[in-house]
């Protein structure tokens, strides 16, 4: 049986750059990648593979970053690798330099090159210059590595994906695109409740509806939060404000509270059911406290599986 992992894409731009059968194998190796490093952990041993081993990642922040940054930090180091972090304001770029020279240039020092940026359009110029492999470590329209990680803290808990939900609560954001991509890929049927003119994006929305009808999948698109979270398995919530839409906190503060993730809404969902958050997380704004610090939510673990699945990503995309 041929591996998925051995035709991986040269990038890893959008959700939709892989196969369901390249993120379920990926999600397979990053649990053998988590289990070993808490085995070596538990008895006091280095943690590092020589996979990554005489390679340099170049990082390129854009955005500011906690959980992507130092995420992607330990698992080039890990991975026997040498990470080089980068802010635009450290490069050309902050004087003008195109990103596509800066992946060109790039491309002649390191071996792969991860990117924290603005518009979709930034990375796949990046990427297009570039002769290495480039990740999307987010875009104002994807955040693919999030998603992997989600896919991997919801099979984690659920054991698989078949037969079972994952509503998304707040607004239509990169988040919400990768998570109807990559749950339609992997058979994983997505709901999505948004106030009225915060939805995801229309194409995305259609792209994942053309993919989950042939995994067994249903997309779901809705402003009723109750009739999104209905018999879901998980429930998702993100900020209401992202990066660079501070100016519309108090209009979107108003018109998000109906879409709150409270133990009242969790009452409608799944026996079992857990809550999900990418984090960072406004307590009593997106999510009660009682919700996020209770037993059902698995926003630590999550955070915790980026490294994993990134890890996984890299060791595939690298050698």
């Amino acid at each position: 049986m041929t591996d998925p992992l051995a035709q991986m894409p040269d990038h890893f731009l959008s959700s939709t750059d892989l196969t369901g059968e390249q993120v379920t194998a990926l999600l397979d190796l990053a649990d053998e990648l988590k289990a070993e490093r808490a085995q070596r952990v538990a008895a006091g041993e280095r943690i590092e593979r020589g996979t990554l081993a005489g390679k340099t990642v170049a990082m390129i922040f854009e955005k500011p970053s906690t959980r992507t940054r130092v995420s992607f930090q330990v698992a080039v180091s890990e991975l026997g690798g040498h990470p080089l972090s980068l802010s635009s304001a450290e490069l050309q770029l902050g004087r003008g330099e195109t990103i596509a020279d800066t992946g060109a240039v790039l491309s002649r020092y390191v071996h792969g090159i991860v990117v924290r940026t603005f518009g979709q359009d930034r990375i796949d110029d990046l990427a297009a210059a570039a002769t290495v492999p480039v990740v999307n470590a987010l875009t104002d329209l994807e955040h693919p590595c999030q998603a992997l990680a989600d896919l991997q803290t919801f099979r984690e808990v659920h054991g698989g994906f078949e037969g079972r939900s994952l509503a998304y609560v707040g607004d239509g954001n990169n988040v919400t695109h990768s998570l109807l991509l990559a749950g339609a890929l992997v058979g994983l049927s997505i709901r999505v409740g948004h106030p009225e003119g915060y939805g995801p994006d229309a194409a995305i929305v259609e792209q994942a509806q053309q993919i989950a009808a042939r995994t067994g999948a249903s997309i779901t698109v809705t402003t009723d939060p109750v009739a999104a979270v209905d018999g879901a398995d998980a429930v998702y919530a993100d900020v209401w404000t992202s990066m660079g839409q501070e100016n519309q906190a108090e209009e979107r503060l108003e018109r998000f509270v109906p879409y709150r993730v409270t133990s009242e809404l969790l009452s409608h969902t799944a026996d079992g059911a857990i809550f999900l958050h990418c984090l960072p997380a406004h307590r009593g704004e997106e999510v009660t406290a009682e919700v996020i610090d209770g037993p059902t939510s698995h926003v630590f673990d999550q955070a915790e599986n980026r490294l994993h699945a990134q890890k996984a990503l890299l060791a595939t995309l690298l050698t």
